[in-house]
């Protein structure tokens, strides 16, 4: 069979392309947006052959991913960890449906926070939604479980998480394909009350479920055996971390504690017919995982008595970030990799790495419009910036120093009104265009319906800058008229030129702005640099 060098996001979108995809649905958000640009470039060669979108956020993605399935087509939602979280309604729903067409969910978690506000584990969430969740160790493995994922959906008849990490999901490896499947027919779900969550059938479905969970524990099991050693310790790894313990096995094979038991967990729920077979056997357990203590935490649960269980939590492998073949040969009882220690060709002293902190780009229209707001607020010693996440987020750090918070989401505007409803004001909302869509508008229909005196700058580079300048939702002109249509009042809404040469006009339309006590949208124009560096190259 043909080989191909992906990365592990790419490795993800061709094995759901292979699969049979008719449609795939996302939100761009590192570590995950490779997997739609992948689907979305395929289609470029092959046009028509599925359908690819990005959507407003990850929870209408999941919900036109679930409309899919009803259809009867295969069909993926991917996002990152943080984006599950909007996504978490129908997401933990879906899980009681009687799914039809094959449903994939691929989340990419980000330990580390390379670029993500925390660490948080998908895998909590699948088994708090009752979901199986499949978790690749290698390129390979990522191609072939998408494969198995969609097959294990529409045997089973529930959605199907994919966990990946950043490490995995942006390295490369060869990976060999397989033939492709064909699309499922478009063929309705007659099965009503397998989709509708009314309480009298959600009660029955939920029974279901559990049920149903209990058989792909067995279906864990199967899929896991346990490697012979002859020490008195076992390892058990997830994901990736099997690589690193691999990196490290030849050298546990000659030392003198002799090789360890090893248990691999790549499919949840959690095997714990293995896991007791495999504690039976040594007297104490080393837990390897990237993200939370999960199957940690678990096994102090699953061995009432038995082997002493070292990991994250109890201290002997690292907490926070991700796990790398080096800083776990401590709790494997092996001795720190030797290395020579860089020098300076002057003195002697050791060479220290500039620091390169993130930062705008040069030129960035997000300057400009951080210039104008800072000025107007001058005359205000006391106020409220609260901002969103995209690369306006960076305003936070000097030159600018021109914002206070960044949360969620949305947040910024929410923050804002909260703000100003406590008495603290003026109180400003920094948001991006595609951000605003996303899950900003219905903070302002909140401040529409209360009269909240805030005032909302929306920063309309016309793309989703931050992750690598995907097309915004809406085109540029709808800001304005959705503003106006949601009722914040025609003379309060603003469209400014985000230039250097305007700065003293957009100064004083900030001002006046600040001063109304009431809801008030100024949109600041200018294009992403870098998403016009990428036009000229398509």
């Amino acid at each position: 069979m043909p080989f191909e060098t992906l990365m592990g996001d790419e490795a993800l979108a061709l094995g759901a392309i292979h699969s049979g995809l008719s449609a795939a649905f996302a939100y761009p958000g590192t570590p995950s947006t490779e997997i739609m640009e992948y689907c979305q470039d395929y289609l470029g060669r092959q046009p028509g052959a599925f359908v690819a979108q990005w959507c407003t956020n990850e929870k209408t993605a999941y919900e036109s991913a679930l409309g899919a399935s009803f259809a009867g087509r295969r069909t993926c939602v991917s996002m990152k960890h943080v984006g599950l979280n909007v996504a978490m309604d129908p997401f933990v729903n879906s899980g009681l449906l009687r799914i039809k067409g094959g449903l994939v969910v691929i989340v990419a978690d980000d330990p580390g926070m390379h670029s993500s506000q925390d660490e948080q584990d998908s895998r909590c969430l699948a088994e708090f939604a009752r979901v199986p969740c499949l978790e690749p160790s290698d390129q390979q493995e990522a191609y072939d479980m998408v494969r198995s994922a969609f097959e294990l959906s529409e045997r089973v008849h529930c959605p199907v998480m994919v966990r990946i990490t950043t490490r995995l999901a942006h390295s490369r490896a060869g990976v060999e394909t397989r033939a492709a499947h064909p699309q499922n027919a478009v063929a309705k779900s007659e099965d009503r009350w397998g989709w509708t969550l009314m309480p009298h059938a959600a009660r029955g479905l939920w029974k279901e479920t559990l049920a149903k969970y209990e058989g792909l524990r067995a279906e864990a099991e199967a899929a896991c055996a346990i490697e012979q050693g002859a020490s008195d310790t076992g390892v058990i790894t997830t994901g990736l971390a099997l690589q690193y313990y691999l990196e490290n096995a030849q050298e546990l094979a000659t030392a003198k504690a002799g090789k360890p038991w090893h248990l691999h967990i790549g499919q949840y729920p959690l095997p714990f017919a293995a896991i007791r077979a495999l504690a039976s056997k040594v007297k104490r357990i080393i837990v390897l995982e990237d993200g939370y203590p999960f199957v940690e935490r678990h096994l102090r649960g699953i061995l009432s008595s038995g082997p002493v269980v070292l990991g994250k939590e109890s201290g002997e492998v690292p907490p926070t970030g991700e796990l790398t073949p080096d800083n776990i040969r401590s709790v494997l009882g092996l001795a720190p990799r030797s290395g020579q220690r860089a020098t300076g060709q002057a003195g002697g002293r050791d060479l220290v790495p500039p620091k390169r902190p993130p930062q705008l780009c040069q030129g960035c229209p997000h300057a400009d419009s951080y210039g104008f707001m800072k000025e107007a607020l001058q005359a205000y010693p006391v106020h409220s910036v609260n901002s969103d996440i995209g690369c306006y987020t960076l305003g936070a750090m000097a030159p600018f120093d021109a914002i206070e918070s960044c949360v969620d989401m949305g947040a910024s505007i929410g923050m804002a009104r909260g703000a100003s409803e406590a008495g603290l004001g003026p109180a400003v909302a920094v948001i991006g265009d595609s951000t605003f869509w996303h899950s900003g508008l219905p903070n302002l229909i909140d401040a529409v319906s209360h009269k909240s005196a805030i005032t909302v700058l929306i920063l309309d580079n016309d793309t989703t800058g931050m992750t690598g300048a995907q097309p915004t939702i809406l085109s540029q002109d709808k800001l304005k008229a959705v503003a106006l249509a949601v009722g914040v009042e025609a003379g309060h809404v603003h469209i400014v030129d985000a230039l250097r040469k305007d700065h003293d006009k957009n100064v004083a339309v900030m001002k006046a702005e600040l001063a109304y006590a009431g809801p008030s949208v100024i949109i600041s124009v200018r294009g992403c640099l870098e998403a016009i560096k990428k036009a000229r190259k398509a």
